[in-house]
Order: C-alpha cells, then sequence, then structure tokens
C-alpha cells in the first residue's frame, strides 16, 4: 500500500511554512495520541498517529523536506539512499511541547537554557488540638525548618577564598540530551543536579549546601468549626525551591483528640448519660454537659434504656454550616452494686410487688418472651 503525501496527512498544501507545519502536527498529535484513544478505535488513532508523525519528521527537517518537494517519498526513503535516521531536534522539540500539553507538564520556570529552577516540596505539619478548641477556634504559633544562607560562604556553597566551577559535564546548562531513536530527552545534569555548577571545594560549615537549617515560629489560626482531617494551607512556608525556584507550601494538619464525654459526628455531638434504675422509673431532672455548660433535661416516669434526647443546636457550628449542629444524649440504665442486706430486701419487695402487677410493669419483657415462644412452636 502506497504512503499518503505528507502535506496531504498534516491537512496542508506543498509550500506550507515550519509554522504551519508544527501547528498541524500538534492539532493531530493531540487528537490521536494514544493516551486520549481507548477502546474501540485506539488502534486506527494509533496509526493515524504514527502517520502524522512520521510526515513531520520528515517536513519538519529543512533538508528532508527539500528531499521530499523535489523527489516525492523516494526523496527520504532509507533504501534509496537518502538517509532518514538523522536531525530530528525539531521534531523532539514538537513533541516535547505536545507531551506537555497532554500531561500538563512542559518546562518549569527558567527551565531553558541554564540552570533548571523547580518549585520546592511542600510540607506537612500534624496538629493536636481538643474538642473544645475545634468548636471555639483559636491562634497559636508552631515551629516549622525554614533555612537561611550561609554566613560562611554568603551562600555559594564554596568554601572561603574558593568560587564554584562550571559543571563540565553540561557546560553550566544543569541538563544533558540523550537520544533514543526518534526522541531527544532532556534530563537534569546528574553531576551538578542542575544548578549548572560544581563547588570542588565545599564550605565545611554547610557541607556546600550554601544554606543552614533553622526553625521558625510562624502564627497559625484555627478557624472555629473545623474537623478531624482537615488541613490550613499556609502559603510559601514548604522548603524552598532548588537553585532559587519558589518555596513550597506547609499543610497543617488536624487531629482531634479523644474527648472524655463527647463523640462528634460531623456538626452533631454525642455523649452516654448514666440514669440510676431508681430515677428512671420516678422520673425527674438531670443534668447533662454541653461544651458551652450544663443544661437540665426532664426524665419522663419509666424511662427505658437506650432512650436518647436530642438538644438542638446543641452541637457544633462547622466551616461551611449555617446552623450549629445538635446533641444527642443516649441514656443508660445503671444497675445498683454492692447492695446491702436491708437494700436487697427492699429490692426483693419490690420485685414481688411488680410480678403481682403483671405485665403492665414490663412492657417489653412481655413482647420477648411471646416472641421466644412463637419461635419454639
Amino acid at each position: 500500500m502506497s504512503k499518503r503525501d505528507y502535506y496531504e496527512v498534516l491537512g496542508l498544501t506543498k509550500g506550507a511554512s515550519d509554522d504551519d507545519i508544527k501547528k498541524a502536527y500538534r492539532k493531530l498529535a493531540m487528537k490521536h495520541h494514544p493516551d486520549r484513544n481507548q477502546g474501540d478505535g485506539a488502534k486506527a488513532s494509533e496509526e493515524k498517529f504514527k502517520e502524522a508523525k512520521e510526515a513531520y519528521e520528515m517536513l519538519s527537517d529543512p533538508q528532508k523536506k527539500a528531499a521530499y518537494d523535489q523527489y516525492g517519498h523516494a526523496g527520504v526513503d532509507p533504501n534509496m539512499g537518502h538517509g532518514a535516521g538523522e536531525g530530528f531536534g525539531g521534531f523532539a522539540e514538537a513533541f516535547g511541547d505536545i507531551f506537555g500539553d497532554i500531561f500538563g507538564g512542559g518546562r518549569r520556570p527558567g527551565g531553558g537554557g541554564g540552570k533548571q529552577v523547580y518549585r520546592g516540596n511542600d510540607l506537612s505539619y500534624a496538629m493536636e488540638i481538643t474538642l473544645e478548641e475545634a468548636a471555639a477556634g483559636k491562634d497559636t504559633q508552631i515551629r516549622v525548618p525554614s533555612w537561611e544562607n550561609c554566613e560562611t560562604c554568603k551562600g555559594s556553597g564554596a568554601k572561603p577564598g574558593t568560587s564554584p566551577k562550571t559543571c563540565p559535564t553540561c557546560s553550566g546548562q544543569g541538563t544533558v540530551h540523550m537520544r533514543q531513536g526518534f526522541f531527544s530527552i532532556q534530563q537534569t545534569c546528574p553531576n551538578c543536579h542542575g544548578t549548572g555548577k560544581i563547588i570542588p571545594e565545599p564550605c565545611p560549615t554547610c557541607a556546600g549546601q550554601g544554606r543552614l537549617k533553622k526553625t521558625k515560629t510562624l502564627e497559625v489560626k484555627i478557624p472555629a468549626g473545623i474537623n478531624e482531617g482537615m488541613r490550613i494551607r499556609s502559603s510559601g512556608n514548604g522548603e524552598p525551591g532548588p537553585n532559587g525556584g519558589p518555596p513550597g507550601d506547609l499543610y497543617i494538619e488536624i487531629r482531634i483528640k479523644q474527648h472524655d464525654i463527647f463523640e462528634r459526628d460531623g456538626d452533631d455531638l454525642h455523649c452516654t448519660v448514666p440514669v440510676p434504675m431508681t430515677q428512671a422509673a420516678l422520673g425527674g431532672t438531670i443534668e447533662v454537659p454541653t461544651l458551652s455548660g450544663k443544661v437540665e433535661i426532664e426524665l419522663p416516669e419509666g424511662t427505658q434504656h437506650g432512650k436518647t434526647f436530642r438538644l438542638r443546636g446543641k452541637g457544633i457550628k462547622g466551616i461551611r454550616s449555617s446552623y450549629p449542629g445538635d446533641l444527642y444524649c443516649h441514656v443508660t440504665i445503671e444497675t445498683p452494686i454492692k447492695l446491702t442486706e436491708h437494700q436487697r430486701k427492699l429490692l426483693k419487695e419490690l420485685d414481688e410487688s411488680l410480678r403481682k402487677g403483671g405485665d403492665r410493669h414490663s412492657p417489653n419483657t412481655k413482647s420477648w418472651t411471646d416472641r421466644v415462644k412463637d419461635l419454639f412452636k
């Protein structure tokens, strides 16, 4: 099967400019790249991608383009003696741009000729606070690592009286190029690590780093209503970027200490309230805690174990909430222990009296007993 005309593949006419060729190829590569086309049409897209790549390889090289314009495919066929395996610098450049568009890469700030400049790493700091502090918010201070220029070498990294030298591996560019087939790959220089300089005699104070690790104090504002696992971002307080790049950020991750009374569920709070058996039977008023103080609850006569009382607005007002949550008080009936003989006698008399009263004193027991009987019929 004969090859299609390279200009036709790129949707151009003979005599198209270098910019037109590059733009046409970028458009087709973005459309048919294998990483963007999966499923049934993947194979067809891959073929179109390869076809467009081949067309661009030839037309982006001035010598190959001239040979193709004069002789057609025969002018660039390696079997015809014209050689098609060298000089792909233009292709690599365009292909690198396309990969940057597809994968969000591209060159870093300052990443052209000269040393590579990168953004510093982000740092994480775990801060533990109480539930009360999470609900009300707080202003606090933390100490985090920072870097300062070395006073001995004034930030150069070189021993006083000496100076850094141009890296012989990359000639001061900070990057080296490697060829693999059609691809020209740019990598950070392994000798100077992207700085473009080497230090024959490192500074004894900073070991050639040009800076020393210190600590600094930051003011942190914990917003009211913050919850477990939320993060506060402190811009620019991460690690400094290599070669003078911008610093990363500091992320303060919140950890909330376990509370002795309350458990948090979103904006709501839950607590367990033990109630003596006699008080649950007779009813009355009990005090329950909230984050803002104590409140009273009316306990109805005959309150059962597991009864839940809802106190509206006594929870926590979350960061994104318009109203505070609620407090749920779960009643547990407490059975008396370590009884005296007199108390045991009184309870036995009470038990006998209740049994004589029939099922009306223990409706749950009667219902459960009936279900058990039905099970074994």
